[in-house]
């Protein structure tokens, strides 16, 4: 047949069904229509068949977008946050002690949760690249061909219809799956998944542009079976499953048999699936394939498609100005957060072409700061000058959080322990941004803490910090490596430091310290009668660098944590210094991570008072012995380790699971109590772990020098 002439092609709409990652299939349909010169007239889309509609009408070829599905890493695209290595060094210590996930709003009204488990930081900034947003704002009404996206008014249940506006911001509104990504709000509107009303917008392009023939590509999702439906998860997928089949269903049935639906067979590729998006792109492309005798009366002859692309083509990003030389950078939208604590991440020279990477990255770290729900960019033309616009979105349920922690670990030689763990956060409340953590901890051993952080400059490069402490935790004490007592020990510690921030690298601090501490046999024999307890005050110097990529279970990146204090005991008037190193590697090999700790804690002067002691014993610093059963001053410590990666979590959540293998040694030089064996000591140590919404979880067990053997099982924050 031949190709239709330009005078007698009746009008086409082109429409993209959302599915999540199954949406990929849309690119495989869009290169089968390409290559049959059929052009469109207007194009409609939801979720990700907006993504791909708005991208391959803005200028971006199938073959650009898979390239750029495939270069993205999904499974860190749906954490917000930027690498561990990435946050500043107060978040890193924030995450140490809470659990990620757990931070909840504190508002005269009550308690507010954040609206969804993304922010879609990263996801947004994808769209940015994907659409060359760094050439300019890419609008809506701009684009060459009419474009529609679809998104849902949470709030009234209202099908939207984005006709005009930022086209990555509409892109984003789209996609915004309820419970897991959040809503964004647009217009007084808190715009979501455009799915819920519209999954296959057909109705759209018949309004839009009175297409005759409606090519709709549906790749949704089917519900679930009944007994497939068991739990919170499934629930709310089969919940949103149902109200798109049910709109799609409805949509179809309005077709006419002059249009067409291609619906690929999609078999097991799931919404979530994005690294299977080759596969799809396959099968969209061999479904269209199958109804090629159906699109072929569509098609235009090569000159009349040659017209129709060089249309597109005259109003798409002249490619000279995909790297703006920028005249301004501006940071705007702040109400609570300073200006230069954002700048300070910013290095994009005035006078210098954009350098996108380098902006992606400031505003990954400008958002681990933990203040914002989100932080975007615009480039705008002002006056002939191309001015770089920041805009960071506060925290909607911020300023002031409550933070909560969980830890459950048993061993053979300990029995178990458990504690929770609740912060009270106030943040930004001196213009410099002063912040104020109270912490309590209840359950095998009980504590609080006020924590004062005050930044004295702007840009936090110098700070203050006081803390004032108190906890209650049980101390075991062994001889011949027999638990013979109990204490209940209590300790109270005033802290006051000046320190300062080296950039993400950590921070040096110095100051005073002043500890009291007093103890009280529980059971077993009181081998510590003797010793005096009186706690001690003096000068300490600290520095505390973290550059590993993960916060319990690293793949690369290194640590160093280095203290020396000089105290006073009291009362005969000792002094002693105390001196400690602890360092830290990590490095991938293939399946593996390959990783090493050097630690050490003596005295150059004096001796150390046992409350100051080190301690070895517990997982990967002895494993074999128990937590804390060999204390003395001298203290040496060293492991290597292999960790084979057996698996990793599902997309939304970082981290993976490992199989390990350690082997240790360590050196009491000045044991406090008698020990069966003196000099070094050795340790070999197998375990399962990995790094989870619920932090660190793993079971280990170690078998030592003597015949000592432990075996450990934690899960929470440490």
């Amino acid at each position: 047949m031949s190709a239709t002439s330009a005078s007698a092609r009746p009008k086409v709409g082109l429409v993209l069904g959302g599915g999540g990652a199954r949406g990929a299939a849309h690119l495989g349909v869009l290169e089968v229509l390409e290559s049959l010169r059929i052009p469109v007239d207007c194009v409609a889309g939801t979720s990700m068949g907006a993504l791909v509609a708005g991208a391959w009408v803005a200028g971006v070829s199938p073959a650009q977008m898979r390239e750029e599905l495939g270069r993205a890493d999904w499974a860190d695209m749906f954490q917000d946050n930027p690498d561990y290595a990435e946050l500043n060094h107060r978040n890193k210590r924030l995450s140490q002690r809470f659990l990620p996930g757990s931070e909840t709003g504190l508002k005269a009204s009550g308690a507010v949760t954040p609206p969804g488990v993304v922010s879609a930081q990263k996801i947004k900034l994808f769209f940015n690249r994907l659409v060359r947003a760094d050439a300019g704002e890419r609008r809506i009404e701009d684009l060459p061909l009419p474009v529609s996206i679809i998104a849902t008014d949470i709030g009234t249940g209202e099908r939207v219809v984005l006709r005009e506006g930022s086209l990555t911001q509409a892109m984003r509104a789209s996609m915004s799956v309820p419970g897991l990504m959040a809503p964004l709000e647009m217009g007084g509107r808190k715009l979501v998944d455009g799915g819920l009303t519209d999954n296959l917008p057909v109705r759209e392009v018949r309004e839009r542009c009175g297409a005759e023939v409606v090519i709709a590509v549906n790749v949704g999702s089917t519900p679930l079976k009944p007994d497939e439906v068991k739990g919170l998860l499934t629930v709310s997928a089969q919940v949103i499953a149902l109200l798109t089949e049910q709109n799609v269903q409805a949509t179809i049935a309005t077709l006419t048999p002059r249009d067409i639906v291609i619906q690929p067979d999609l078999g097991s590729i799931g919404a979530a699936d994005f690294e299977r998006h080759a596969d799809a792109a396959l099968r969209g492309r061999i479904a269209a394939d199958a109804l090629a005798a159906r699109l072929r009366p569509l098609a235009v002859d090569e000159g009349t498609w040659t017209q129709w692309r060089q249309g597109l083509a005259e109003r798409l990003p002249d490619p000279a100005r995909k790297r703006l030389r920028i005249d301004e950078v501006q940071v705007v939208g702040l109400s609570l957060a300073s200006e230069v604590v954002v700048r300070r991440y910013l290095a994009q020279a005035v006078g210098e072409p954009l350098d996108t990477k380098a902006l992606d990255q400031a505003l990954g770290r400008v958002y681990g700061d933990g203040w914002y729900e989100r932080v975007d960019y615009t480039v705008l033309s002002e006056g002939g000058r191309n001015v770089l616009r920041v805009m960071p979105v506060e925290k909607g349920w911020g300023p002031d959080y409550l933070r909560l922690g969980l830890r459950l670990d048993s061993n053979l030689s300990q029995g178990s322990t458990y504690q929770l763990r609740a912060g009270y956060h106030r943040t930004w409340l001196w213009p410099l941004g002063a912040e104020l953590l109270v912490v309590g901890e209840l359950g095998s051993s009980t504590g609080a803490s006020v924590e004062w952080l005050q930044p004295l400059t702007a840009d936090r490069l110098w700070f203050g910090e006081a803390t004032a402490e108190y906890r209650r935790d049980r101390s075991d004490y062994f001889f011949l490596e027999q638990r013979v007592a109990e204490y209940r020990s209590v300790r109270t510690r005033v802290e006051a430091t000046g320190g300062l921030n080296l950039s993400l690298v950590g921070t040096l601090r110095a100051g005073w310290r002043q500890t009291r501490v007093s103890r009280e046999l529980d059971t077993g024999i009181d081998i510590l009668a003797d010793v005096p307890e009186r706690g001690s005050g003096g000068w300490l110097v600290a520095a505390d660098l973290d550059r590993l990529d993960r916060l319990y279970f690293p793949r690369s990146g290194w640590s160093a944590a280095a203290e020396w204090y000089h105290g006073h005991t009291g009362g005969d008037g000792t002094d002693y210094t105390r001196t400690s190193l602890d360092l830290r590697g990590a490095a991938p090999w293939r399946d593996y991570v390959l990783g090493s700790r050097l630690a050490w804690v003596g005295s150059p002067t004096g001796t150390l008072p046992i409350h100051d002691a080190g301690r070895l014993g517990g997982f990967l610093n002895l494993t074999a012995f128990a937590s804390g059963q060999l204390i003395g001053d001298d203290v040496a410590y060293a492991h290597v380790r292999a960790e084979r990666i057996i698996g990793r979590l599902p997309l939304g959540l970082r981290g993976d699971m490992r199989f390990g293998l350690a082997v240790e040694s360590g050196k009491v030089a000045k044991p406090y109590t008698l020990q069966k064996r003196n000099g070094w000591l050795h340790s070999l140590a197998a375990y399962l772990g990995g790094e989870t919404p619920f932090g660190p979880v793993y079971l280990g067990i170690g078998r030592g020098s003597g015949g000592s053997t432990n075996a450990y099982l934690f899960i929470g924050t440490p």
